[in-house]
């Protein structure tokens, strides 16, 4: 790894602890003048290592009180099926994330709901009439002692 390659990445580490760092900090954490500093910084944007920029939310500040990762089975395994499923999760609110993973089922599904009551709506009214779906299992989360996703 070169001298460059490790500057870049020490943009990248503060720029994940706070995108709204001023570049004059920035410059003066990683080493490099403010304008080698923001040089730096926009040739990462323009090649699309840096993709944008996201605050972080508390979930409860929003009203989140249950959340849950869900894996899903497909019955069917067809590039049409992944299409399906992959449009009707899209415009589902309570799913923040959906990865399409490898391993026994075809999905993993990162889904907020106020509570219990509202994810079992979820569970059974909307995932579970969706005609792609042939399996699902839920991990709810009790805590999170490392979460860096912004």
């Amino acid at each position: 790894m070169t001298k460059s390659d490790l500057i870049n990445d020490k943009i990248l580490q503060e720029l994940t602890r706070d995108g709204r760092i001023s570049n004059l900090d920035l410059a003066s954490r990683v080493g490099l003048s403010p304008s080698a500093c923001l040089r730096r910084v926009q040739d990462l944007e323009r090649r699309g290592v840096i993709l944008g920029y996201r605050a972080v939310i508390d979930p409860s500040a929003r009203g989140i009180g249950f959340i849950a990762y869900i894996t899903v089975g497909l019955s069917v395994h067809t590039k049409t099926a992944q299409a399906a499923f992959e449009k009707a999760v899209s415009i589902t609110p309570e799913v923040r994330e959906c990865h399409n993973i490898t391993g026994t089922v075809e999905y993993i599904l990162r889904v907020e709901a106020t509570d219990l009551a509202a994810y079992k709506h979820f569970h059974t009214e909307v995932l579970g009439t969706l005609p792609q779906v042939n399996a699902i299992t839920s991990y709810v989360v009790m805590s999170s002692p490392k979460d860096e996703r912004a």
